[in-house]
């Protein structure tokens, strides 16, 4: 398995996508409401849904399965509407979870934190980073990130059934806050 790192999954993809100019920063110095959107142990959709005050739905961008893995660029948008609220990048070991939970995320219609919560999979998030990217060419492939203002993301890890099964990047673009 590659290392776990914000290059390895943009790299998990078939289609690699340029990583953002970037820095690492901590919870404090995200403004809000970034910092209430990503510095938390919730799943994002959860915190999306919330926020934004209804239902989001997946939409999977690319995808790639190999030895063991899977891993799939996603955007995340209001049930019914084109706007991004969130985009990620997921490489999940598959062997890690049950049979009928893999066959629910390889359907790709349901978000990741909902196919977890309504298979009552016992979850644990530990971010390891948060991060500023700087708006420009690569962050503007993302649809929903071309703009003048930065994003902030987090990558982590998310335990299931106390096992490191799924290895996360999300990142949350100024425009869907507006």
């Amino acid at each position: 398995m590659p290392a776990f790192t914000l290059e390895a999954l943009f790299n998990a993809l078939p289609q690699a996508l340029p990583v953002p100019a970037y820095r690492y920063v901590t919870a404090t110095e995200m403004p809000e409401p970034f910092r209430e959107l990503l510095a938390h142990n919730r799943h994002m959709t959860i915190a999306m849904e919330a926020f934004h005050d209804c239902k989001v739905g997946v939409k999977v961008l690319q995808r790639q399965r190999q030895a063991g893995w899977y891993a799939r660029q996603i955007l995340l948008m209001p049930l019914g509407s084109s706007s991004v609220v969130q985009g990620g990048i997921v490489r999940i070991h598959l062997s890690m979870l049950d049979p009928d939970v893999q066959v629910a995320i390889l359907r790709e219609d349901t978000p990741l934190g909902h196919v977890l919560i309504n298979h009552d999979v016992l979850r644990h998030i530990e971010v390891k980073e948060y991060i500023k990217f700087e708006p420009g060419p690569a962050l503007g492939k993302w649809p929903g990130f071309a703009g003048k203002e930065p994003a902030y993301g987090r990558l982590g890890i998310l335990y299931c059934d106390l096992q490191p099964a799924i290895e996360l990047f999300e990142m949350v673009p100024a425009a869907s806050l507006h």
